[in-house]
């Protein structure tokens, strides 16, 4: 089940390492990788006659100086429909003042019905965000971005990835000596696997000296249609608005 931070994209709308939050861990899908990755990823843009289920994981390992390595992992269900509504059931451990807790946290995204719903199965409460909606034609940029020298785009064409056909792109990034007070120069290298029937990312990895290596799989992917009652609040919960000003919903 997804960890603390999970959230994938899928809204006409919306749009998975920052330094994480006291007691959140900061790879998770809350957080994201950045650029395409986690959960933000299932619920940033509504996509519609595409629907699946399957295992979202995210993984993060650092080695410190003396060798000593952190890792991390964090799973969560996930659950697409024809619609566009998703759903994403989580399950991560947080530290408390007696010893880490297990949580359990399910998120529902519902274009079609405007709301998103974040659900605690421990209180049967859930808190609903209403899902802002783009209004205006955009207009066309004016200006083209000047190229970036330090950046390598490659395309690494089509394969299968996970069980599903997946267009690849390799971005290498090279920092230069000086620039962040580095004495040498830094490489980093992300690859980006895009699934061409569901349209999201379905695997991500990415290598970077200063923050270790860290990965994101979308695994035991089932393309059909997942049951109904998975998009809805279920019976006995009770459900409460967000305060004004929280933003467009869970991420």
């Amino acid at each position: 089940m997804l960890g603390t931070g999970f959230v994938l994209v899928l809204s006409s709308s919306c749009v998975l390492m920052a330094q994480p939050p006291a007691g959140r861990p900061g790879f998770g899908f809350r957080g994201g990788f950045g650029g395409g990755f986690g959960p933000e990823r299932l619920t940033g843009k509504t996509i519609t006659g595409a629907p699946f289920s399957g295992t979202l994981t995210e993984q993060s390992v650092q080695t410190l100086a003396n060798g000593t390595q952190i890792q991390r992992q964090e799973q969560a269900s996930v659950y697409r429909d024809s619609q566009g509504r998703v759903r994403i059931d989580s399950t991560f451990t947080r530290p408390t003042a007696s010893g880490n807790e297990t949580v359990t946290e399910s998120t529902i995204w519902d274009p079609v019905a405007g709301y998103s719903y974040r659900l605690n199965p421990q209180k049967l409460t859930a808190v609903q965000f209403p899902i802002r909606q783009r209004t205006g034609t955009a207009q066309p940029r004016t200006t083209t971005r000047p190229a970036d020298p330090t950046l390598t785009r490659m395309s690494l064409g089509t394969s299968v990835v996970n069980g599903v056909n997946a267009e690849g792109t390799q971005e290498t990034r090279m920092i230069p000596a000086g620039r962040i007070g580095n004495t040498q120069a830094i490489q980093t290298v992300r690859t980006t696997r895009v699934s061409t029937d569901l349209k999201i990312p379905i695997q991500v990895t990415e290598s970077d000296p200063r923050t270790g290596t860290r990965s994101m799989n979308l695994t035991n992917i089932v393309q059909s249609e997942p049951n109904a009652s998975l998009f809805v609040v279920p019976s006995g919960y009770t459900i409460t608005s967000a305060p004004q000003g929280r933003g467009r919903g869970p991420r």
